[in-house]
């Protein structure tokens, strides 16, 4: 365990600001968006956390905003879309342009054809991105990559390859550039930026909170840029509940330049 949730040390706590993964992260991975369950106690987990960082705790999923308030508490502040539309903390609604909008229906139709032809495949389409799942079509893997690239291609969208879904979204738009948006607001600028995620995805959230000399940390196997892991889901609760504990609400918290 390191110095961040290690009990015994004595340093000084920063206040924390949480950015978290949803799927494979605070609930485990289902074959279906849909197939998901969310137990009742991640709700009050959630609750608590916020309350204890002041506010200061946010998702940030490739699902759609409106998709994730279905299963998340009263309104918390989101980045969807792997943040192409982002919801503050003050419930301020930052929606994605209609050009890029048009630009995710064009990639859809593009591979609409491909999907229908394929069993097994699923074509998501969102807001801003599009995914092609492919778990229970694997061998189709790389002929999904290169037919999303392809039509992604055309209207200037960049690839993530994913954990059973490959997806098209805004090249200049990243879990990233939604973690450094939500740090020059209220109630998160200021404070030390943790970001927990599972996939490739997350990699551009790691990166940003370490850069502001936050932490990273990966969920499960595989090369990461985080400088922490953690193996499973339940962890990730374990954690929340720890930082909690440890780190919320009257703990010592000097200013972080």
């Amino acid at each position: 365990m390191s110095d961040f949730m290690n009990p015994q040390s004595g340093d000084p706590v920063p206040p924390l600001a949480l950015f978290l993964d949803f799927d494979g992260t605070l609930v485990d991975l289902a074959p279906t968006p849909d197939g998901i369950t969310v137990p009742p106690e991640l709700i009050s987990e959630i609750r608590s956390a916020r309350e204890a960082f002041g506010g200061a705790v946010a998702v940030v999923s490739g699902r759609a905003i409106a998709d994730l308030d279905r299963y998340l508490p009263d309104r918390l502040a989101i980045a969807g879309g792997h943040g192409t539309e982002r919801r503050g903390a003050d419930g301020s609604l930052e929606a994605s342009s209609d050009d890029i909008g048009s630009a995710a229906v064009t990639i859809a139709d593009q591979v609409a054809d491909f999907v229908d032809a394929h069993e097994g495949l699923m074509m998501e389409r969102k807001s801003a991105a599009v995914a092609l799942h492919y778990r229970h079509a694997p061998d189709l893997r790389e002929e999904c990559i290169a037919r999303l690239t392809e039509a992604a291609t055309s209207v200037g969208f960049g690839i993530v390859d994913g954990k059973m879904v490959v997806e098209a979204r805004p090249s200049t738009i990243s879990k990233g550039s939604a973690v450094r948006a939500f740090m020059q607001e209220t109630p998160f600028k200021g404070r030390l930026p943790v970001f927990i995620g599972d996939d490739t995805t997350d990699e551009d959230g790691f990166a940003a909170a370490q850069e502001l000399n936050g932490i990273g940390m990966k969920v499960g196997e595989g090369e990461t840029v985080a400088k922490l892991r953690t193996p499973d889901v339940e962890s990730v609760r374990a954690i929340i509940r720890g930082l909690v504990d440890r780190y919320g609400a009257g703990a010592a918290a000097p200013e972080v330049m």
